[in-house]
């Protein structure tokens, strides 16, 4: 379980949380921290972790997200690499799924659901509330609509084996989601990880990982409704990705999906 912080340690907290209420307990947690801040630090080193851990740290110094998930990928003691980031809570069978669906030529893609401030507030305060939001979640649908949630209906936990279990098989999924995705870490070696010629957000995260991935051979699976998380509301701090599109599509072209600036150096 790889998931990616800079600074945030309340949101951190809730996520940890809720480790606690995963169905699948045989994990090991990476913080792969974008910086090396001392308050980060000391959080992690004084949480009462129920699994091995590793907390990974770099100078901060812009954006290098997929810098450190390179060097995550290297430090992972385990063959199946699950990534989220570190403002997404889990539903209690998230791991459970993410594992039941790997296989080796596989790779699995999730979304969340977007919290609004009432909900993220109930979860920051209370970890256990996690296994009360689906519920919750859908008696505020029916009672008073959406209200401030977006995508909601991704974070419904439908089981594969009920009356509705057919839903997640027939949902699909078209690019990765650096928050909700995960693969093996042959895989991950196969297309030399992470493209760290980008020093922006999205795209190189995500989107540039799933051409790579299926030229590469492997198969895009759907996780929807099966791996399902919360993310915390916060304000956007959208970027401009006109230069993260244009660096894609020139990598494109030369079918380079085998990158140059990734786990090794070619």
């Amino acid at each position: 379980m790889i998931i990616s912080v800079y600074k945030d340690i309340q949101s951190l907290k809730a996520v940890l949380d809720s480790l606690h209420y995963q169905t699948e307990k045989g994990f090991e947690v990476i913080i792969s921290e974008d910086g090396e801040d001392d308050a980060m630090r000391y959080f992690v080193s004084t949480f009462p972790f129920e699994n091995d851990y590793q907390h990974l740290t770099q100078e901060d110094a812009g954006w290098r997200k997929n810098r450190a998930l390179n060097r995550a990928i290297k430090a992972a003691r385990s063959e199946w690499l699950i990534f989220i980031d570190g403002d997404c809570v889990l539903h209690p069978r998230f791991i459970e799924y993410h594992l039941k669906r790997s296989g080796e030529k596989f790779i699995l893609a999730g979304k969340r659901i977007k919290l609004n401030e009432i909900l993220s507030e109930l979860l920051l305060k209370d970890s256990s509330f996690v296994m009360k939001m689906q519920k919750k979640l859908l008696n505020q649908f029916f009672s008073t609509g959406k209200n401030g949630l977006h995508f909601f209906e991704e974070g419904i936990f439908i089981n594969p084996h009920g009356v509705l279990g057919f839903l997640p098989l027939i949902r699909r999924m078209s690019n990765l989601k650096g928050c909700n995705m995960s693969f093996s870490k042959q895989a991950a070696y196969a297309i030399n990880g992470f493209d760290e010629d980008y020093i922006l957000p999205a795209i190189g995260e995500d989107i540039d990982l799933t051409w790579r991935f299926e030229r590469g051979g492997y198969r895009l699976r759907s996780m929807r409704n099966l791996a399902v998380q919360y993310h915390l509301y916060h304000k956007e701090n959208w970027n401009d990705q006109d230069e993260n599109i244009r660096m894609m599509n020139a990598k494109k072209e030369k079918n380079e999906f085998i990158c140059k600036n990734g786990l090794n150096k070619l």
